[in-house]
C-alpha cells in the first residue's frame, strides 16, 4: 500500500498531520507555527511537559553543552563507568535531605525511570531472601509512563488501550486516589478522609498478604492523570508508616513535580513539603527538569536502605542499557542543575509559582465561571472545569472542554496542557489544564500568565454561555 499522505514523517500525535512546532524561543516565550501562521510572544505555561526549567534559549548551557561533548565519550555502564554519572548523582544526594539518598541510576525518560524501579523494588526483596514479594500497589487514576510495566501500575485510559497486555490486575493492585476536591465527603474533615485512605490502603495490604507486597507508588503532586492535587496533610507520612509496619517499600514518583519545581527548600525534591526530612521515600522517580529538556534523561534515586541489601547481597543489578548513566545527558544535566541552585532558581519557581497560583484562585474563584478548583503548589498547578461549582458536575464529555480551552489559551499568546477524563477516564468525564512554568519566571511574567489564562477562561466561558451549555 502507498502512503499518499506526506504532511507528517513523524508517527506521533495525530499521523497524517503536522501539528503546531516551534519554531524559535528565549525565556518565557516562544514562537510556534501552526497551519500556516506565525504566533509570536507566547508564554510557555506548560514547558512542554513541565520539562523546562531554564527557559529557552539559555546561553550558559550552550557552554555546557559544547564542553561535554568535547570531553564525554560513550562507554557501556555495565563495563566501564564515567565521572559525570557519578558526580550527578552525588550533586542530587547532597542537595537533598541528609540520608535520603545513597544512589543514582541515570536512564533516558520517566517511562524508563520507572520502569527500573519497579526491577530494583523486586530485585532488592530477592537480594533479602523474600522471594514471595511480587505484587505492586499504586493508586487509581495515577499515571506513570508509557512502558508496559509503568502502565501497569499506572490506571487511566492510555493503560486501558493495553489492558491485554499489561501484568495482570492480581500483581498490580490499586488502592484509592486521594482527590479530595471529588471525593472528601461534606462535613467530612481532612483527618477523617486521609484515615479513611490509609484505612483502604492497610485493609488491601492485609487482604493481599504483606508477605506478597512489594511496593506502594504513588505520585507525590499528581499531573497528566488527576492534575496537581495536594496531598492533605498525614496522608504520606501516614503510608510510609504503613510501608514500615508491614516491610514494604514506598515509592515516590516525582518525574513530574520533582527536582525543584516544587520544593519549599530551595532543593529538589516535592515530598519535603508533605514528609518529615529523615523519613522519605525508599525510592523515587526524577526525570522532566533534571535537563530541562537540553538533554533526554530521568533516573532512580535509591535510598541508604535499599543500597545497602543490595551491597550486602549479590552486589549486582540484574540488566543494564545502552544508554544508562550516559555522560553527556549527565554532564549536562548536572550543568543545569548547578545553574539553577546557583542561582536560588528552584527558590524562585516556589515563590512565583505559589504567587501565579494564589493569583489565579483569587482573581477566577471569586466569579462566575467553568472553573470549580484551582490547586497545585510552586511551579506546578491546575485549573479544574465544571459546569456547577456547587455540585461540581464535570462538562458533556464531547464538549471536550479541557483541549478547547487549551486551543483557546494558545490564541490569547499561552501554552497550556488541556486534559479530559481526569475525574472518570472511563466515561471520559472531567476536563483539565495545567501550568508548569520555567524557574526563571518573574513577577512580570507571573501577571501576564494570570491575564491570558483568565481571559481566556472569560472568553470560553462565554462561549459556552452563548452555545447553552453553561
Amino acid at each position: 500500500m502507498t502512503v499518499t499522505d506526506k504532511k507528517s514523517y513523524v508517527f506521533q500525535c495525530k499521523i497524517s498531520e503536522t501539528p503546531a512546532q516551534v519554531i524559535g524561543g528565549k525565556g518565557t516565550r516562544i514562537t510556534v507555527e501552526k497551519d500556516g501562521k506565525v504566533y509570536d510572544d507566547v508564554i510557555d505555561g506548560v514547558t512542554g511537559a513541565a520539562v523546562g526549567a531554564l527557559g529557552w534559549g539559555d546561553e550558559d548551557i550552550v557552554d555546557v553543552i559544547t564542553e561535554a561533548a568535547k570531553t564525554s565519550t560513550y562507554t557501556f555502564p555495565s563495563l566501564i563507568g564515567n565521572k559525570q554519572s557519578e558526580e550527578l548523582a552525588k550533586f542530587y544526594i547532597d542537595h537533598s535531605p541528609k540520608d535520603a539518598f545513597a544512589s543514582a541510576l541515570w536512564c533516558c525518560s520517566g517511562s524508563e525511570a520507572n520502569e527500573n524501579c519497579m526491577k530494583i523494588m523486586y530485585q532488592y526483596w530477592l537480594e533479602r531472601g523474600k522471594t514471595k514479594k511480587t505484587k505492586f500497589i499504586s493508586r487509581d487514576s495515577s499515571y506513570h509512563g508509557f512502558t508496559i510495566g509503568s502502565l501497569s501500575i499506572a490506571d487511566n485510559a492510555r493503560a486501558v488501550a493495553f489492558k491485554d497486555i499489561l501484568l495482570p490486575g492480581t500483581q498490580c493492585l490499586k488502592m484509592p486516589v486521594c482527590y479530595p476536591y471529588r471525593f472528601q465527603k461534606k462535613g467530612q474533615t481532612e483527618a477523617e478522609y486521609v484515615q479513611g485512605l490509609l484505612d483502604a490502603l492497610e485493609k488491601l495490604i492485609v487482604d493481599n498478604d504483606p508477605e506478597t507486597i512489594i511496593s506502594i507508588t504513588v505520585e507525590t503532586l499528581p499531573g497528566s492523570s488527576i492534575g496537581t492535587v495536594p496531598p492533605p496533610k498525614g496522608y504520606l507520612p501516614g503510608i510510609r508508616a504503613l510501608c514500615n509496619k508491614y516491610d514494604i517499600l514506598m515509592h515516590l514518583d516525582e518525574v513530574m513535580c520533582g527536582t525543584g519545581r516544587s520544593n519549599p527548600n530551595g532543593g529538589l525534591n516535592c515530598w519535603e513539603n508533605f514528609m518529615p526530612l529523615d523519613q522519605g521515600p525508599d525510592l523515587q522517580t526524577v526525570g522532566k527538569t533534571l535537563g530541562s529538556g537540553y538533554v533526554t534523561i530521568a533516573g532512580v534515586l535509591v535510598s541508604p536502605k535499599v543500597k545497602d541489601a543490595y551491597v550486602k547481597g549479590s552486589n549486582g543489578v540484574i540488566g543494564s542499557h545502552t544508554y544508562a548513566s550516559h555522560a553527556f545527558n549527565c554532564s549536562v544535566a548536572l550543568g543545569v542543575q548547578k545553574k539553577i541552585i546557583g542561582q536560588g532558581l528552584t527558590k524562585n519557581i516556589f515563590k512565583m509559582g505559589n504567587l501565579m497560583g494564589e493569583t489565579l484562585k483569587k482573581e477566577l474563584l471569586s466569579k462566575d465561571n467553568i472553573v470549580g478548583d484551582v490547586r497545585g503548589i510552586g511551579g506546578f498547578w491546575s485549573l479544574e472545569f465544571v459546569k456547577d461549582r456547587e455540585e461540581k458536575i464535570s462538562f458533556p464529555p464531547k464538549l471536550d472542554i479541557g483541549h478547547r480551552f487549551q486551543d483557546v489559551c494558545f490564541e490569547n499568546g499561552i501554552n497550556v496542557m488541556g486534559m479530559t477524563g481526569n475525574y472518570d477516564y472511563m466515561t471520559d468525564d472531567g476536563d483539565i489544564a495545567l501550568l508548569a512554568p520555567s524557574f526563571i519566571i518573574t513577577e512580570k511574567d507571573v501577571e501576564e500568565i494570570v491575564a491570558r489564562v483568565v481571559k481566556s477562561v472569560d472568553d470560553l466561558t462565554a462561549a459556552l454561555k452563548k452555545e447553552g451549555e453553561f
